[in-house]
This record gives structure tokens, sequence and C-alpha cells, in this order.
């Protein structure tokens, strides 16, 4: 169980509109009412279009397609219409109907409302367009509601401040550029070196400085204009981004690399070499010992209930894929919130997932739900608050400082693939139990901090409700549960190694 998270509920009064070339609103299975639809110009300054349009309470949803063919990049549409993936400047932004955010790599960003099918394509939310086109090319989108009219211009050019960090742990060679605001630029691989190019914006000040020597990076050079790195023969590098602030990282290694005789444990989020595939599991059974979790009305324990089914699940997964399973505690032992993303990373897990029970005031509340992690500002600096305690303080340090973000980048590349895999928990668990599943939710969940791999926490029902607790006692129920979770993996590592969906007898 984990604690319950307040949750904002609103009201929503719908008024309805009698002017001509109006809809009556009307309600949809998923997302907003539509309150109108039609046509709209869309004012580019040297060209004109025409485009769909559809609006909601929550504002204007735009065709997006005609947009991407004046304004650039490619777009690629999935069979059945849902997935869309754009590239724009090396980068690839996946979205789609009915979902409200957009993914870039480890990037997830949440949007004003969903993306809609409409009668000639998807129409989106034009803060999906900001976050494009905006902050990668600097246009700016303007909605005339009167007019049924959108305006794209240029942003004004724009002065940032930025200053960098470079450490190398364990092979891997960090540089992590912190900007004032979100610069737009595009990231350009050549042989031996990587520009980021800046768009109608420049860097202010002086970042001269001096580097550490490194045998990956060679040489930093940054320009008013743009930032170029110098890299070493065999080098191979990978650049993600975090919010809050924006910061653009680089990895810098060699793929294949093995470590030297005596080398200690590379740290969490670093890797010697590149994953070739799931083949390593972490199950974490949640709590135990003398943390008993939730309790049933019978005295059914969280604790003991997490453990039978994780040992049922990794069973399934051993006998079904090729893959090894650890489980973070085999016994009644305590095992601390830290300890478990430890161990996660030193097995070189590929995937994690911990198990838990839920509990609520009352008997009512039902279901299954599964959560990935929400690095809100309260969770980062708890963590760092931690490891500066264990370590003792070197504040102003900034190799010290850099070691501490190196823990919060453990899961943020990773936050992407860890919601496409809670996803896929919990599409399993609502089809094959028929639950009411309660959701994909994120949270700033301690468990899965730190840990350098796509993580998961799921709920597997209410011990506070009489029925489910009786359900959760049945060992065939439980084995249902465990069959569900494992296709959810088998589903996940099909995606991710390229094999045909439904693949349950691979080669390694």
């Amino acid at each position: 169980m984990i604690a319950a998270l307040p949750r904002a509920v609103g009201l929503l009064l719908l008024v309805s509109l009698t002017t001509p070339g109006l809809v009556a609103a009307r309600e949809e299975e998923e997302g907003l009412p539509i309150l109108e639809s039609g046509t709209a110009a869309v004012d580019l300054g040297t060209q004109r279009l025409t485009i769909r349009y559809s609006t909601t309470i929550a504002g204007p949803l735009v065709e997006v397609q005609p947009l991407i063919g004046a304004l650039g990049g490619e777009l690629e549409i999935g069979p059945l219409g849902e997935a869309h993936e754009l590239t724009l400047n090396e980068r690839t932004f996946a979205f789609g109907p009915g979902s409200d955010a957009v993914t870039s790599g480890p990037e997830i960003i949440d949007l004003s409302q969903a993306a809609i099918a409409g009668q000639t394509g998807a129409q989106v939310p034009l803060d999906l367009l900001d976050n494009i086109y905006g902050h990668n090319l600097g246009y700016e989108f303007t909605w005339n509601q009167a007019a049924r009219m959108l305006l794209v211009r240029h942003q004004p050019a724009r002065e940032l401040g930025m200053h960098f960090n470079l450490v190398h742990v364990q092979g891997v060679t960090t540089v992590v550029f912190q900007f004032s605001t979100r610069p737009r630029y595009r990231v350009t691989t050549e042989p031996r070196s990587v520009l980021v190019e800046l768009i109608g914006d420049r860097l202010a000040g002086n970042t001269a400085r001096s580097l550490p020597t490194d045998d990956l990076v060679l040489g930093i050079s940054v320009a008013t204009n743009g930032i170029r790195l110098q890299l070493a023969d065999g080098a191979t590098v990978e650049n993600y981004v975090l919010d809050d602030p924006y910061r653009l990282v680089f990895d810098v290694f060699r793929d294949g690399r093995q470590p030297a005789p005596g080398e200690p444990t590379a740290p969490p989020g670093r890797r010697r070499e590149r994953p070739t595939g799931i083949r390593t599991i972490v199950l974490d059974p949640g709590h135990g010992g003398a943390d008993t979790g939730a309790v049933g009305r019978s005295g059914l324990e969280e604790k003991r209930l997490s453990l039978q089914i994780a040992r049922v699940i990794k069973r399934l997964l051993e006998e079904r894929l090729p893959v090894r399973v650890v489980l973070t505690r085999d016994g009644d032992g305590e095992v601390t919130l830290e300890r478990r993303a430890a161990l996660a990373n030193q097995n070189k897990g590929d995937l994690f997932i911990s198990l838990h029970l839920n509990s609520a005031v009352g008997s009512s509340a039902r279901g299954v739900e599964t959560y990935f992690l929400s690095l809100d500002a309260t969770a980062t600096s708890q963590a760092h608050a931690a490891a500066a305690a264990s370590v003792g303080s070197q504040e102003g340090d900034p190799l010290f400082d850099l070691q501490l973000e190196l823990w919060d980048l453990a899961q943020s590349r990773h936050l992407a693939d860890s919601r496409t895999f809670a996803q896929l928990i919990q599409e399993e668990l609502n089809e094959a139990l028929e639950l009411g599943g309660r959701g994909v939710r994120q949270a700033p969940l301690r468990v899965l901090m730190g840990v350098a791999m796509p993580a998961v926490l799921v709920e597997l029902g209410f011990l506070s409700n009489p029925n489910e607790e009786v359900k959760l006692q049945d060992p065939e129920y439980r084995l249902q549960l465990a069959d569900a979770l494992v296709k959810a993996v088998t589903r996940y590592r099909a995606q991710a190694q390229g094999l045909p969906e439904g693949t349950d007898e691979a080669t390694p």
C-alpha cells in the first residue's frame, strides 16, 4: 500500500450553443465534449492554409497533418491511425488520439487535453504544437476564436544563460548543460563531434571554463550561437533532456567496454554498455519484517501476500521467457527502499516491478492501479538531502553536485518506457480479471527513485474491501494476477526487442 494522493476534482458546466455552424455538445466515451467543429484558416505570414478544427471547454484542437507539411518534419502514422510519430531535427515525438501527453525519448510532456481523431486526421491542442515547434523552432501559435483562425509567427530572439558540468564515472562521461529557460535548438551528430545549434536564441555571458582531462570528451566549445563537443575516436553519444530546470544531457561511452580487474560497480543510472534486451527482471515484494503494510479484516497481511504473488510471477517468467528473475526479498526480512533500488541496479535489471496491495478508508474502493515515477521538486530535494547526509556536506563542489544529479537522472531517462510498461500492465489486468481498473498514475514514489531501468509499482487490489480480500486469499485468483503481469512483461519485451507480439519463447 502507498499513501493516498490528493486529487483535485472539478465540476464542468456546459452551455448549449446555438450560433450557426456550431454542433451541439456531445458526450464521448473519452475526452471532453466537442462544443464546435468546422474549418479554420491558418495564417503563416507568407502562406495560408485551411484546416479542420474542434473546440472543447479546454480550448481548440487543430488538424495537425497540414501544419506539419508547412512547418517541417516527417510524420508516420500507425496502421490503425492511433500511433503518431513526428520526427523533427533528429528528435521523435510520439502522440495520438486519446492521449493527453506527448513523449520524446525519456521526456513526457502533459497536454491541456487529449488529441482526438478528426474526420481528416488527428486534431491536437495548441500546447502540443508549442512544445514541438515552439520550443524547437521558435514558432508561436495564437488562436482567434471569433475569426476561426490560427496565427503562426516566429517568436522574438532571446538571450539565455547557461552553465555546464562534466563528470566521468566508471566508463561513462556525463555532460550536463543547464539553461535559464528552455532553448530552441537542434542536435547534429558528426564524426567525432556533436553540435548543439541554437535557433533564434543566443547564449549570454562568458561560459568558458577549464574542464577535467577526459578520455571521451576531448573538449567543449561554446559560442553565442551554439555548443560543440569534441569526442574521442570510437566514442558513442546519447542525449536526453530534463525539465525544471531545463537540462540537456549527453552520455558518452564506448560500446561493449568491459570493466578493468577490480573496478568497482557503476553507480545508479550508469551502464558500461548499451542494453541488448530484456534479460533480467527485478520483482520487489512490498514491505517486510516489522512493516506489515496493509492488513485485511481477516488479518491477511500485505507483506505476506506480495511475496506470495512475487514467487508465482518469478516461476511463470522463468518458465516462459529466457530471463533471470531477482527478488529484492525472498523472506520476511525488512529491506529499506534505498536497498531495493540498489539491489535492482547491482543485478543490472532491465525491468523493475514493485508489488503492493492497497487500502482505503471504508470498504467500497476496489480495483488495480499502476504507478510510474513523478520527479516533483519535493521528491528530488528529499533525495538530495538523503544523499548529502550519507556522505557529508560538500556544498559548492561541482563534482559532488553532479554526482547527486546522477541519482535524479537514473529514472528520469526511463520515464517514457516506464509509462508504456505501466499501461501494458493495466491493460492486461483489466482484460484478464475485469477488475474495473483505476488506471495508470504518476507519483513521487521513493522506491522507484534511483532505479536505473523502466520501473513501475502495481497495487493489485484493496485489502480493505472484503470481497477483494476473499479473492486474494484464493491461490487460483493470485495465479490469474501473476499470469496477467507475465503477459504484460512478454508484450513489453517483444516491443523492446522487436519480436512478434505474443512471443513467449525467444532466444536471448
